[in-house]
């Protein structure tokens, strides 16, 4: 028995080179958009944390501007200032 050996032709040769440098890019287009997505994914993360730590501060400063406006303290700045509380000449505006 004779082993009888094919050679590959042009055709197949280029059909594996093709094959084998799309694998090729695939692999490399996965590795880089996943890095980009993990770079995206802590720039979220930043923001995410920026956007509490402004919330809270936030939420310091309504407190701060309920304290000033509220009845107690208007009526001790007045008193403090030598003004007198009249009910009479309050006005409301509301939005």
């Amino acid at each position: 028995m004779k082993k009888i050996r094919k050679r590959k032709t042009k055709f197949e040769k280029t059909m594996i080179s093709l094959t084998l440098t799309t694998i090729l890019c695939v692999f490399i287009s996965v590795f880089f958009f996943k890095s980009q997505l993990s770079s995206v994914n802590i720039e979220v993360e930043k923001l995410k944390k920026s956007v509490s730590k402004e919330q809270k501060v936030n939420e310091s400063l309504t407190m701060k501007v309920n304290e000033l406006v509220s009845l107690e303290n208007m009526q001790l700045v007045a008193a403090t200032e030598g003004l007198e509380y009249n009910n009479n000449n309050i006005i409301v505006i509301q939005k």
